[in-house]
């Protein structure tokens, strides 16, 4: 008797990803090929962009910065059919402790991410088949208070809110957040400099899962997120236990 099969879970589907030249975003279009999918990717850098696309065969790409919202709006313009699934992967979090912080840089942090999430939102507007998902990234590490958290704090508990509201506001098409902690990607390795041994070699020694998580583990919720038409408006923590250890 021949095993079971399955039917790939994005079969026929087209799936978007902003920021996916690196990391979370790419090891999302990789899983998503895998399942079926065609891809459409986008990122600020040209180069690691066309690396990226010839790796996983994506149907197409543009270059932009997504924080450029006459860009972001000119993106979805420009699509030539409508897609399934978008995920939103591209930002950098933003720590300083109040003393030493640059106020017009904090201001920028605080409207970037929310602002790219309603930009998406607005700009995709009937170009998402019923159904489909936009699926966009946070985080857990800063829902506990820490000095140099403030802002990082602040979105933490924002974007959750304004994930689920704007599931009610788009439906049929469907809205979620995923909240991760450390991961282990390119932009930890840039954050972290010399001490990420030492933060992989911690988390090693102290998460539940006694390793560290990575990109893989992110894509395989983001495309369980797409596939499972039940989900709306929640937002998905991935982070190995992570936030078990705060006291």
């Amino acid at each position: 008797m021949s095993p079971a099969t399955r039917e790939p879970a994005l079969a026929g589907q087209t799936v978007v990803v902003i920021g996916g030249s690196a990391g979370i975003g790419l090891a999302t279009a990789r899983l998503a090929r895998a399942e079926g999918a065609e891809v459409v990717l986008t990122a600020r850098s040209p180069d690691r962009l066309r690396s990226a696309a010839d790796e996983v065969g994506a149907r197409s790409t543009a270059a932009f910065d997504a924080n450029d919202l006459a860009a972001l709006e000119g993106f979805f313009a420009g699509l030539d059919g409508p897609v399934d699934h978008v995920m939103v992967t591209a930002g950098t979090p933003f720590y300083a402790p109040l003393a030493g912080m640059d106020l017009e840089d904090a201001r920028r942090a605080i409207a970037e991410h929310p602002m790219v999430m309603l930009g998406v939102a607005r700009f995709s507007a009937g170009r998402i088949r019923p159904g489909g998902t936009l699926l966009f990234m946070g985080g857990t590490g800063a829902r506990q208070p820490a000095v140099g958290l403030s802002i990082t704090a602040a979105l933490t508990a924002a974007l959750p809110v304004l994930a689920a509201n704007l599931a009610l506001e788009l439906a049929p098409v469907r809205v979620n957040l995923i909240a991760a902690g450390f991961v282990d990607t390119p932009l930890s390795a840039s954050l972290l400099g010399d001490r990420l041994d030492e933060r992989r070699d911690q988390l090693r020694a102290t998460l539940p899962i006694g390793r560290v998580v990575g990109p893989d583990d992110v894509a395989a919720l983001a495309v369980h997120v797409m596939a499972n038409t039940a989900l709306t408006g929640a937002t998905f923590d991935v982070d190995g236990g992570q936030q078990l250890l705060r006291g």
